[in-house]
C-alpha cells in the first residue's frame, strides 16, 4: 500500500504503490484517482471509471495507514499547468480548484498529489513549517509548475537551502518515447530533460527536469525515486495500460 515513506524533521513524505485497496481491474487495487486520460482524471476520484465508492474506500484506507485523518486530506483538480495555491484547510463541500501545486503552513494538514506516469514532486521545509506537493508532468514541467511551489514556499518563509525535495514513481527517460520534434522542444527549454528509449527513439525525462529545477533553485536535500511506472508491476502507468488507476504521494508536518 505505501511503497516508500520517509520522515524528516517532522515532515513526512509518502508514495503509495497499486496495491491493498478495493478497486476492480483495471484499476486494482489501490486506485486513488479517476481513470481515462490523465490530464483530469488524475484528480476527480471515478470521473472516468472506477467506482467512486471504491476510491473513497482506497482513500481512507491509505490515509489510515499512514495515520492522518482521510477527511483532513488536499487533493488536486490537477490540469498540467504551472498555478500553486497556498491553502489552510481541506476544501470540504467547496469546488476542488484547477491547480496543480499546493503549499501549505498548517501542521498536521496533509497535501496530496496524483500521478499515473508524471512525476509527483514532495518538498518540506521543516524549520519555516511549510509544505508543498506539486504535480510535473512534461507540460508543468516546462511550465515552471515546481519553481513556482518553491516560490510559494518561500512567500511563507521557507529557505531553498532548507527544503527537502523527494520526487516519487514516474515513466522513466529511458521509457517515455515522443516525436523528435517534442523532444527538441522540451530541451531547448530544459536541456536535461532531453533522453534517448531503451530502444533508440527520442524521448524525455521529466524526473531529470525536475531535478534540474530544483538544484536550480538551490534546493539540496533531494531524492529521486528510481521505480519507473511503465516498467514496475507495482504502480499504475498510463503510457502502459491507458485505462489505469492513480498513486498518490502525500506530505505533511506533525
Amino acid at each position: 500500500m505505501i511503497g516508500r515513506r520517509e520522515s524528516v524533521g517532522g515532515a513526512h513524505f509518502a508514495f503509495t504503490d497499486r496495491w491493498g485497496g478495493v478497486s476492480a481491474a483495471p484499476y486494482a487495487e489501490l486506485n486513488l484517482g479517476g481513470g481515462g486520460t490523465p490530464a483530469r482524471a488524475e484528480s476527480r476520484a471515478g470521473e472516468a471509471g472506477d467506482d467512486p465508492g471504491a476510491v473513497r474506500a482506497n482513500r481512507e484506507l491509505a490515509a489510515k495507514s499512514l495515520g492522518v485523518d482521510p477527511a483532513r486530506v488536499v487533493w488536486m483538480n490537477q490540469v498540467h499547468r504551472a498555478d500553486a495555491l497556498v491553502v489552510d484547510e481541506p476544501w470540504g463541500e467547496r469546488p476542488v480548484p484547477e491547480v496543480d501545486a499546493i503549499v501549505t503552513a498548517r501542521r498536521g494538514l496533509p497535501l496530496a498529489v496524483l500521478t499515473a506516469d508524471c512525476v509527483p514532486v514532495l518538498l518540506a521545509d521543516p524549520v519555516a513549517g511549510v509544505v508543498a506537493a506539486a504535480h510535473a508532468g512534461r507540460p508543468g514541467m516546462l511550465a515552471g509548475v515546481v519553481p513556482a511551489a518553491v516560490r510559494a514556499m518561500t512567500g511563507l518563509g521557507a529557505d531553498p537551502a532548507r527544503i527537502v525535495a523527494r520526487t516519487g514513481p514516474a515513466v522513466c527517460g529511458r521509457c517515455y518515447e515522443v516525436p523528435d520534434a517534442m523532444r527538441d522542444e522540451v530541451a531547448a527549454a530544459e536541456p536535461a530533460a532531453r533522453a534517448t528509449t531503451s530502444w533508440g527513439t527520442p524521448a524525455v525525462d521529466v524526473a531529470a527536469g525536475v531535478r534540474t529545477q530544483l538544484e536550480r533553485l538551490g534546493v539540496r536535500d533531494l531524492e529521486q525515486s528510481a521505480v519507473c511506472t511503465r516498467e514496475s508491476a507495482d504502480h499504475f502507468s498510463y503510457r502502459r495500460d491507458r485505462t489505469t488507476g492513480r498513486l498518490a504521494g502525500y506530505v505533511w508536518l506533525d
